[in-house]
């Protein structure tokens, strides 16, 4: 409950006794009473008027796949980083392949044996091993670079 332990929760009931007093605790304590049960009846509201409003749509959503807490920014980076270089390669696939039937078979070598017939793939990275191998690791113990211009 609103990240309240028991020990804290008895400390709030005492200041309130303390501040209040005990002569008008039993009013405010009534007063919160009614407020708890005004917002609940409101909640219950805005849910039924969702409902309506949207219909049996409002049954069909999957809330837990919505739910923001379990997402992870880095696991979401890296597959977009991962679906971005697999789109890269599989359109230089499709460049080399356009560019493999352009050429005339047989032309290559004085044998007739083409060169073209065995794929040499380039080195293809993942984006974190690229961005590790751009990484310029920098001494701990030197001053970071500092631009007197820039401020």
């Amino acid at each position: 409950m609103l990240g309240i332990n028991g020990t804290e929760m008895l400390i709030l009931v005492v200041v309130a006794l303390v501040v209040i007093g005990p002569k008008r605790l039993p009013e405010y304590a009534q007063k919160l009473r009614e407020l708890v049960r005004q917002m609940r009846r409101m909640a219950e509201g805005a849910k039924d008027t969702v409902r309506r409003d949207f219909g049996d749509e409002f049954n069909d959503v999957d809330w837990q796949k919505l739910d923001p807490r379990q997402y992870d920014p880095r696991r979401i980076v890296r597959e977009a980083l991962v679906e971005e270089d697999s789109a890269i390669r599989q359109s230089k696939r499709q460049e080399q392949s356009s560019a493999a039937d352009d050429q005339p078979t047989g032309a290559n070598d004085a044998d007739g044996e083409g060169a073209g017939d065995a794929e040499v793939r380039p080195n293809v990275l993942s984006p974190i091993e690229r961005f590790q191998s751009q990484a310029v690791l920098r001494d701990r113990s030197a001053t970071a670079p500092f631009d007197t211009e820039a401020t």
